[in-house]
């Protein structure tokens, strides 16, 4: 008995130390993103953005490859493969485009903190689309995210209204679409594994915004200095292939619940990375309305 406990914590403390990482891995993608953006006016979002996705799909190809053969279930019905291809739009396709866009006019630390608020998103569309009742808690966190928010969206405002306001409000689209994408990946992941329905959603993803970049660019690579490739690959792998499999990996032994309390640690780990490599300032109202908006989030997740 007490050895299986034992086994129980280093499963837990396991589980804890990969959605960590991954959190921290997910929130470094806007440093290396406004990294890219410095060197030249002329890199716009969707090239970015489709180099991102070209350097992840073969990745994402041969874990949806895997994981089929794997699986035993059934093979997917097209009321399956339709909600698959939407969720893959909505969540991981627009949520992506829109972030990148909002990144062009804002700071790095307040794309993640405005980004963060997405579980708080969840709450309001669960409760408008689904009718689900909105307690008291839940209000509280709403009150408290939202205050934070305003803090630090009007300490930024005071320097560069018109950018802060255009980028926070690409942000905000990009947080609604991504909690739209949380609400219906629930029963899909039920239904076919966390795994199998992230390397298919991907794909699609990659593959529209590929299709997006054809319609709008030459078909060619743009010709960019060396370091926005790098950057590029390192946002692929680092941000967006190995994350989403370790925070996939960190709920299966923590749970949903406490691994959304732990990801937390994103917007604090991005406005130290942003400090560092951006030379982006951090003040005491920055600190105070993060500090707000975390409460209202572990509010949100403790109710569940």
């Amino acid at each position: 008995m007490k050895r299986s406990t034992q086994e129980n914590n280093k499963e837990y403390l396991l589980g804890m130390f990969l959605v960590i990482t991954g959190a921290i891995a997910f929130s470094a993608k806007a440093v290396m993103i406004k990294l890219a953006y410095g060197y030249g006016s002329h890199i716009d979002a969707i090239s970015l953005m489709m180099l991102r996705m070209l350097m992840s799909l073969p990745f994402f190809i041969i874990i949806a490859a895997i994981s089929s053969r794997n699986t035993k279930q059934s093979s997917l019905t097209f009321k399956e493969w339709r909600m698959i291809f939407i969720l893959g739009i909505v969540g991981y396709y627009l949520a992506s485009f829109f972030d990148f866009k909002g990144l062009i006019h804002i700071s790095a630390g307040l794309e993640r903190l405005i980004l963060f608020l997405y579980p708080t998103f969840v709450v309001l569309l669960s409760s408008f689309l689904l009718k689900r009742p909105i307690r008291k808690i839940e209000v509280v966190a709403l009150l408290l995210s939202y205050a934070g928010i305003t803090f630090v969206v009007l300490d930024n405002i005071s320097r560069d209204s018109e950018n802060v306001i255009k980028g926070s409000l690409w942000i905000v689209a990009s947080a609604l679409a991504f909690a739209f994408f949380l609400i219906g990946s629930g029963e899909m992941t039920k239904r076919i594994g966390a795994t199998r329905f992230t390397a298919y959603a991907m794909t699609i993803s990659c593959i529209v915004t590929l299709f997006h970049y054809g319609l709008t660019h030459p078909l060619e690579l743009p010709g960019y200095q060396r370091e926005v490739y790098v950057l590029a690959l390192m946002i692929a792998i680092i941000s967006t292939v190995i994350p989403s499999f370790l925070m996939n990996a960190g709920i299966r032994r923590v749970g949903a619940s406490p691994a959304a309390i732990m990801s937390s640690i994103g917007p604090v780990s991005t406005l130290i990375l942003a400090y560092f490599f951006l030379n982006e300032t951090i003040n005491y109202t920055q600190i105070m309305g993060t500090f707000l908006v975390l409460l209202g989030v572990y509010l949100v997740g403790k109710s569940k």
